[in-house]
């Protein structure tokens, strides 16, 4: 038997994204179509979208985008994790030479790619952020990450400092490309701030009129005027008073 519930809109999000916001206000709006959250590893997230395993997802930037459309959503300040009691923790802010001699992790899943990345890395690559963060914890060296997966995996006998000079880390939200669906077009217009009953293809605006448009609608309310302050006071059919 086929069910006449419709199908939700299923939204794949990286470690560290938040698409609790634009979830919040599609249900408002769309209490219909129910929004499907699915959690995506940040090197099968792309794929995802391309496969058809999520109809979008929220996914970090440097990723292979080929074959989707991307919109811009937010940067995330890049930050330091390092031991409490790490030299690093005793300042506020942290620059990319404050690392330099610092042995670092990179994993394998590493989410910045950042080329020219400050301090020495260790050999040993951790196969996943979480599994660096236990290295972290272990003394073996700093750790450079989205801040958001800094807070991710929080522990007790760790910090972070945020890097003032490392290049952002952006977050958008990944479509296939081409014509959307509806579904999909309607949480495109959600996270660029549309308002409701707007949507892509929908309620366009009137075109704008033309310089001789407006000289012309100006002349004819001079004219209605203008027959308007000419129209005698009293009663029908008197000539006015001289």
């Amino acid at each position: 038997m086929t069910s006449s519930l419709p199908r939700p809109l299923r939204l794949g999000y990286v470690p560290g994204a938040t698409p609790a916001k634009w979830a919040r206000i599609w249900g408002e709006r769309h209490a219909d179509v129910p929004l499907e959250l699915v959690p995506v590893a940040a090197a099968d997230a792309a794929n995802a979208v391309r496969e058809g395993t999520v109809d979008l997802a929220l996914l970090r930037l440097p990723a292979e985008t080929s074959g989707l459309a991307t919109i811009a959503l937010y940067e995330e300040q890049v930050v330091a994790v390092v031991p409490k009691e790490h030299h690093a923790a005793a300042a506020d802010e942290l620059t990319a030479a404050d690392l330099d001699d610092e042995p670092t992790l990179l994993p394998v899943d590493d989410p910045l790619r950042w080329a020219g990345a400050p301090g020495a890395p260790v050999e040993h690559r951790p196969e996943s952020t979480e599994a660096a963060i236990e290295l972290v914890a272990a003394g073996l060296g700093a750790l450079l990450v989205p801040q958001s997966l800094a807070r991710l995996h929080h522990r007790k006998d760790l910090t972070y400092r945020p890097v003032a000079d490392a290049p952002p880390s952006p977050v958008v939200l990944a479509v296939p490309a081409g014509e959307q669906s509806e579904a999909v077009a309607d949480f495109i217009g959600v996270v660029r701030g549309r308002k409701a009953g707007s949507s892509r293809g929908r309620a366009e605006p009137a075109p704008k009129r033309t310089a001789r448009e407006k000289t012309l609608a100006k002349q004819a309310a001079r004219a209605a005027a203008g027959k308007k302050a000419g129209t005698p006071k009293g009663k029908p059919g008197k000539r006015p008073r001289r």
